[in-house]
């Protein structure tokens, strides 16, 4: 591991494994360690490197905060320092938006992309209007300093009803710890918004995947971005808003088989 400093703050980055360059970006509320059970596989064909986002995990924040278009020029200059481009890029949730919002901006860095239910929802307005109301009282949790209940409540309602008690303790311990940065993110107008007329022009191929058993934010988000001409849409049963970690072994195949055609 080690601390690579972009636009003024030090990011913690991994790297592992030989080959063809893959980039992990997690999603809000996680760190790199989120990729773990999918790692060890990719590593064995692929050049993998993770990284925790700023605000998360033990990489840096600004003193103010971000907005998207900050992690996003994040990524963009991971690329560039460590001499990725162009390179295959899978991204979870959040991570998924940030991915695509730089993908719109800059496709020169990118050989395909792989994206699991970004919310983007000013696609789809009504549901953009639910995600903001449902989440007012995580982020109010949060600022009042209550880290634990708007972590509980963030679960409870994205992930599905009573998951946060299934969580392990470590679990549990580290979407609490990264909770500070979620109410940064809603305030930031572009949260949920994309470019749709440039990724429409992308030349690089987009698989987006979705789990049949996610929380209903996200399919007509997956459903209006797969009428772009560069996205397939690929569903994977059983599986929720985290397949990297509740189906890694069907992650990791859609990954391989995707990244082994985009070439």
């Amino acid at each position: 591991m080690a601390l690579v400093e972009v636009n003024g703050v030090q990011l913690l980055v991994e790297g592992a494994g030989t080959g063809d360059p893959v980039v992990l970006v997690h999603g809000s509320w996680d760190t790199r360690e989120v990729w773990a059970l999918v790692e060890p596989e990719l590593t064995s064909a692929y050049r993998v490197v993770s990284y925790d986002r700023r605000g998360h995990g033990a990489s840096g924040d600004s003193a103010q905060p971000g907005v998207r278009r900050d992690d996003e020029d994040d990524l963009a200059a991971l690329i560039e320092s460590r001499g990725l481009a162009p390179t295959h890029v899978v991204g979870n949730s959040f991570g998924a938006s940030v991915t695509l919002g730089l993908a719109a901006r800059r496709p020169d860095l990118f050989r395909s992309i792989c994206v699991h239910e970004p919310p983007l929802f000013s696609v789809v307005p009504p549901v953009a209007q639910k995600f903001r109301a449902d989440m007012a009282p995580v982020a109010e949790l949060i600022e009042q300093g209550d880290h634990s209940g708007g972590a509980k409540l963030f679960v409870d309602t994205v992930i599905g009803p009573g998951i946060w008690d299934e969580l392990s303790t470590d679990e549990q311990g580290a979407l609490i710890t990264n909770a500070a940065t979620f109410p940064g993110e809603l305030r930031d107008p572009a949260f949920d918004a994309i470019d749709l007329e440039s990724l429409a022009k992308l030349p690089n191929r987009v698989l987006l995947t979705r789990g049949d058993q996610s929380p209903p934010y996200f399919a007509p988000v997956v459903a209006e971005l797969a009428r772009l001409p560069p996205v397939e849409v690929t569903l994977i049963p059983g599986a929720g808003h985290e397949p990297h970690l509740t189906h890694s072994t069907e992650f990791v195949a859609l990954v391989q088989d995707f990244v082994s055609r985009a070439g």
